[in-house]
């Protein structure tokens, strides 16, 4: 009987020891399964859970920041930057998703399918809309529904609106240059890109802070124009002014400075506001002065009279028979467009009358050869080289396909375009002694307040003589004192320059027009020394379509006020000056 006890007991002492080793063995895979698992996720699985993690309580933007200032040569801002709201939105905190869409859409002028649409994606973040206006913040900012928020971003400012719109240009929405001079110099302007991080607050809504993640905050570059605002400003107001008076469909005003090639100013009209750009035409946007590319007319006489003396083949004041005011050449009659029927003319007189028989006899004795080669030397049908977007290089035949014909239409402005930055750079080698030089449109480059480049003006090559130079200026001075360009006189200066009344080519009707002309004004002032070099061009003016009537006083007013800005002493003052000494 105790036998029996005692087998059983060993039994029950086997069975628990059997029960506890599985018991421990089981214990030992347990723990060593949770710290397999703890490892897995703790170690392995880390990085993954961590950022799971944030998704739910932080998210990551990428923020444009400001770009580089742009200035006028003094300094005075043309671009900046503000700090403005951009209005985002985290779904899967929008409780009622139609009743914020509904309410966003009609704060800020949004489709409201398309803020549901957005609402309804499984992204962690939408932007509803960017760079709000004050007004727009003010009515949000009370009445914000549940996961939606404002975020800080810079915005590109044009303080001065439309003042050097061409020129300038605009930026987009994520500030990336569009136009102008934010285009052509958007890797210098370009603001820094950085990514901030946005989290949730004690209530749980997401907030902003002003967290870098990533990305060295590299130093943007401003930079300075040549242009001047004031000047600027002069070329505008009276450019405008005369738009509106004739009734114009566009205008170009170039102020220049003959010896270094500087832009002083560039005008266009119609203009464009680059705070609202998106509210204009894109025809707007382009800078005529530099796109646009027009048959010049009799502002390309000079052209020709500097190439016949610069060659030797004529001299200012050898004389040529104009056929008495008709002239026929390969079958097409060639008349003088104020109907004048000329007899002998000097070539000076030709210039300062605007024969176009007699320019057409210059160019017979010039030759085609000779003349081609003369006209690329002053630059046309190539581009200027400007630091500026979307320039045209202008077009004329090549010479093996020249005949008399176009000989002659060349010669009085036909048959050839060329962009206003061409025109005024060639009457530019002909005021400053004969050198082409390219156009200078930037002046510097500056970060920190520091100065890093500077552009200096780029010679491109002699043209004509010194001489040929000096005869010139004696043709055009004449052109204006006894010629067409009469209204382009300023008082107290000597000016020098030629009218252009150009017909427009009528593609559809195969033919020139008698109704559409483009009437310009070229030349220099002071004329012995060239302070500046003013184009003025109006297309289709109308009523009047003169070059002297309707451009000339463009080039008055604005050299006038240009040379007091300058403190260029007039006449009066050099003989008062002189009298003191």
């Amino acid at each position: 009987m105790r036998r029996n006890n005692e087998n059983t007991s060993n039994a029950s002492r086997r069975s628990l020891k059997v029960r506890l080793i599985l018991v421990s063995v089981l214990f030992v895979l347990f723990a060593s399964g949770l710290v397999g698992r703890l490892f897995f996720l703790q170690i392995i699985k880390n990085d993954d859970l961590v950022s799971r993690s944030k998704q739910q309580h932080q998210m990551i933007v990428k923020i444009n920041h400001a770009r580089g200032f742009i200035y006028d040569r003094n300094m005075n801002e043309l671009a900046a930057n503000i700090k403005v709201e951009s209005v985002y939105a985290t779904p899967q905190e929008v409780k009622n998703k139609k009743k914020a869409s509904r309410f966003l859409a009609k704060i800020l002028k949004l489709d409201e399918r398309l803020i549901f649409k957005k609402m309804n994606s499984k992204r962690n973040f939408i932007w509803v809309k960017r760079k709000i206006s004050p007004s727009e913040m003010s009515l949000l900012r009370n009445d914000l529904p549940i996961g939606v928020n404002f975020i800080s971003e810079d915005k590109r400012f044009f303080p001065k609106r439309e003042l050097a719109s061409g020129i300038i240009g605009f930026t987009g929405i994520d500030n990336q240059g569009l136009a102008g001079i934010e285009h052509q110099y958007d890797m210098t302007l370009k603001g820094n890109i950085t990514k901030t991080v946005i989290k949730k607050d004690a209530r749980g809504k997401f907030v902003q802070f002003n967290e870098k993640v990533s990305g060295q905050y590299a130093e943007n570059g401003g930079m300075a124009l040549a242009i001047d605002e004031v000047i600027q400003f002069f070329a505008e107001q009276h450019l405008s002014k005369q738009i509106k008076k004739y009734h114009a469909k566009s205008g170009v005003a170039i102020v220049m400075n003959p010896n270094t090639g500087e832009i002083y100013a560039i005008a266009n009209m119609p203009q464009y506001n680059p705070n609202n750009y998106s509210s204009y035409e894109p025809k707007r946007w382009i800078n005529g002065a530099v796109s646009n590319a027009y048959e010049p007319g009799s502002i390309f006489k000079p052209i020709l009279a500097a190439a016949a003396i610069d060659s030797g083949t004529a001299r200012p004041h050898d004389i040529f028979f104009c056929e008495d005011g008709r002239f026929s050449i390969g079958g097409n009659n060639i008349g003088e467009a104020d109907g004048h029927k000329y007899g002998w003319l000097t070539l000076q007189n030709i210039i300062s009358k605007s024969s176009n028989i007699g320019s057409v006899k210059v160019a017979q004795q010039l030759g085609k050869n000779s003349f081609y080669d003369y006209i690329r030397k002053f630059g046309f049908g190539q581009k200027t080289g400007v630091d500026l977007p979307g320039e045209a290089a202008g077009r004329f035949k090549k010479l093996e396909a020249w005949d008399e014909r176009s000989l002659a239409s060349i010669s009085f402005g036909q048959e050839i375009s060329a962009t206003p930055l061409q025109l005024i750079s060639a009457i530019s080698a002909i005021a400053n002694g004969g050198t082409l030089m390219t156009p200078l449109i930037t002046q510097k480059i500056i970060k920190n307040g520091r100065t890093t480049k500077i552009y200096k003006p780029k010679f491109v090559r002699r043209v004509i003589s010194t001489q040929t130079s000096r005869q010139m200026i004696d043709i055009l001075k004449h052109s204006v004192k006894k010629g067409t360009g009469g209204n382009a006189a300023i008082k107290g200066y000597e000016v020098a320059g030629k009218t252009g009344t150009a017909q427009k080519y009528d593609r559809k009707a195969g033919r020139y027009s008698k109704t559409a002309y483009v009437s310009s004004f070229l030349g220099f002032v002071p004329a012995d020394a060239a302070k500046i070099a003013i184009l003025v061009l109006i297309d289709e003016p109308k009523g009047v379509h003169w070059g002297g009537s309707v451009a000339a006083p463009v080039f008055k007013d604005i050299g006038r006020e240009t040379l007091r800005y300058l403190n260029v002493p007039s006449s009066d003052q050099r003989v008062y000056i002189l009298d003191r000494a």
